[in-house]
Order: structure tokens, then C-alpha cells, then sequence
């Protein structure tokens, strides 16, 4: 059990009924590169075994979607979709599903398959590089979730192109924490706050008034661009403040526009409330690629999303679209 981390990009408060004396509980587990979290009321010590359990499911999560193990599912589907259907583990499937549905609500601004792309810029093993010409353009026919054939009656994964691959990274920690979150509920801890990294959260309960969670404005280090009373709800920030590489001059981020082939730019961060893990983590990339004009047109024909956009224009205040019965914004930052 550890203390938080308060210098992570989602800040965590107090909770609206805090605990005695405002002590909590911490039980971390190092996986996915990053510290997962699970936050208790010191009044709830009989959780920390529930956390403990729970926070086992990440290791078996991890591998089976990372791709930086030759032994996940993951790598033995990227291996072998190009030239067979290959079965997949029936969560898995589901997860695909989802990032299929979702690419598709997007505009096709949330890709799974930009694997290719984040090889060839050097994201892959963070050697950041402007690829050439043709370099990118190879990379570029590779992408596209129109080259995933799904077939639901057996459970597989084909791939139509030789050199597909796909990558969760944009929908992996979401997806963790939600199994994280439903172990907790099913072994009755009514009340925590789960953290994976420094950009997804996910509420399990929250009391009258929420959890307390500040997300740290991107334009200026130190503030925060607002505070949310959480409840029962999901929360994934996207931002490229981090990983990126300076070329001549230009800065390029690690996440892509999978329509283009480059960095998304115009947006310093964006953040996304949803029912799940998986769906505010993917969404938040896709705002992040899309922007404000798509963030409005999804949480318009989305009740129950919520999006905050950061535009990189510092004389372009903050954005809000849409909307959550889970979350109340306690505070926004002018800038």
C-alpha cells in the first residue's frame, strides 16, 4: 500500500464525506507501464483484500493485450489474422466489438489498427522520427478498421490486408479498470476510486456528493482547467504533453489522426466522462484527433457523455459538450 501520487495529470481530492481524520487507503499494482490504484475509505479495511484480488485481474489483462509481449493474444492475432481467422477469448472479442462500434460513431477518428503508424513515426519504442514519404504511405494502407472482418457466430478476427496489426493502448486501461471496478462491486465494496496512470479513473460509488477528482489544465503547468464530483461513472484524459518529438522546429505527438497518417494537432487535452473505462478512454483519443466540432456532434447524439476540450490556443477558453447524471463540474478555470 502506497500514499497517491499528486503529481499525476488526474489529481485526486478529498471525497465529499470523507473519512475519519481524512485518512485513506492505497492498494497499487504496477502493470500496463503504469500504477494502477484502487482509493478506500479507512473506514472500509475489509476492502483491501477485495482490492488485492481485484487488482490481480490487470496482470492477466496485460498479458493478453499487450504488444510488447510476444505472448499475448494481442501479438498471436497480429501474427496470424493476416493469414487465417484466428479465435479470440470472448472478453477480447467483446473489447473489438466495442472499438469497431466506436470507430465507427467517430467518424473513424478511434482506430485499433494504427499500429503501423506508431511504428513509423517511432512511438513504437520511443525513437520519435519523421518517416519519408513512401515510409507513411505504406504505413497508411495498413490502417483502417474496414480491414477487420469480426465474425461474432464464431468468435474471430481476420485480417484482409497483409501488415494489419492492431494496438489497444488507446482502450486498454479503461477496459482494466472496468474488470477492476466489477471484481470490487461483486465482492461488495460500495465505495473506491480506481486510478490506472495518470489518465483514467473510474468511480465505484462516491456517496452523496462523488468523489472529488481534478484534472490538470495542460496549458499551464501547476492548475488545474476543473474539478468533478464523481459518481458511478468514467474518467479518461488524452493529451500529448508527455510523449512527443521535436523536428525542425515542430512538435509531434504520439497520438494520430488515422485518416491523415500524422499527429493530431490543435488540441492540448481533452477529457471525456462515460459509463465505462473503455468507452470514456477510447473516446477521449478520438476528441483528441477530432476535436471540438466532433466532441459536440458525438455528446449530441450520445446522452450520458460528457467531453471537456482543451483547445492549444491559449485565447480559446475551455469547451463542454454534453452531459453525465454521474458527474457535477464543481469548478471550471477560466485560463
Amino acid at each position: 500500500m502506497e500514499t497517491l501520487n499528486r503529481r499525476q495529470f488526474l489529481s485526486f481530492a478529498e471525497r465529499a464525506r470523507p473519512a475519519p481524520f481524512g485518512h485513506w487507503l492505497h492498494v497499487s499494482r504496477e502493470a500496463m507501464a503504469c500504477r494502477f490504484e484502487v482509493t478506500l475509505p479507512a473506514s472500509d479495511p475489509e476492502g483491501i483484500s477485495a482490492a488485492r484480488l481485484a487488482l490481480d485481474e490487470i496482470e492477466r489483462l496485460e498479458a493478453q493485450l499487450t504488444v510488447f509481449r510476444e505472448t499475448s493474444e494481442v501479438s498471436a492475432i497480429n501474427r496470424r489474422a493476416g493469414e487465417a481467422p484466428v479465435e479470440v477469448e470472448p472478453s477480447l472479442f467483446n473489447l473489438l466489438s466495442l472499438a469497431e462500434k466506436l470507430h465507427r460513431e467517430t467518424e473513424g477518428a478511434f482506430d485499433l489498427t494504427a499500429g503501423p503508424l506508431i511504428r513509423c513515426w517511432g512511438f513504437f519504442r520511443r525513437q520519435g522520427r519523421v518517416p519519408d514519404a513512401e515510409e507513411l504511405e505504406v504505413a497508411r494502407r495498413r490502417v483502417g478498421m474496414s480491414q477487420l472482418a469480426l465474425n461474432a457466430a464464431d468468435r474471430t478476427v481476420r485480417f484482409l490486408r497483409p501488415g494489419v496489426e492492431i494496438n489497444l493502448g488507446a482502450i486498454g486501461k479503461g477496459h482494466a479498470l472496468d474488470q477492476v471496478a466489477t471484481s470490487l462491486r461483486r465482492r461488495k465494496v460500495g465505495d473506491a476510486l480506481l486510478s490506472g496512470g495518470s489518465s483514467s479513473v473510474v468511480a465505484v460509488g462516491g456517496g452523496g456528493g462523488g468523489w472529488l477528482v481534478g484534472i490538470r489544465n495542460p496549458r499551464r503547468t501547476g492548475a488545474r482547467v476543473a474539478n468533478l464530483r464523481m459518481k458511478d461513472c468514467a474518467l479518461a484524459t488524452s493529451g500529448a504533453g508527455e510523449q512527443y518529438f521535436v523536428s525542425n522546429g515542430r512538435r509531434y505527438g504520439h497520438i494520430f489522426d488515422p485518416r491523415t497518417g500524422v499527429p493530431a494537432e490543435g488540441i492540448a487535452g481533452v477529457s471525456v466522462v462515460a459509463a465505462s473505462g473503455a468507452v470514456a478512454d477510447a473516446l477521449s483519443t478520438a476528441f483528441f484527433v477530432g476535436g471540438s466540432g466532433l466532441a459536440g456532434r458525438y455528446c449530441a447524439n450520445h446522452p450520458g457523455v460528457l467531453a471537456l476540450v482543451v483547445p492549444e490556443d491559449p485565447t480559446r477558453p475551455p469547451e463542454i459538450f454534453g452531459s453525465h447524471p454521474g458527474v457535477v463540474i464543481e469548478s471550471l478555470a477560466k485560463d
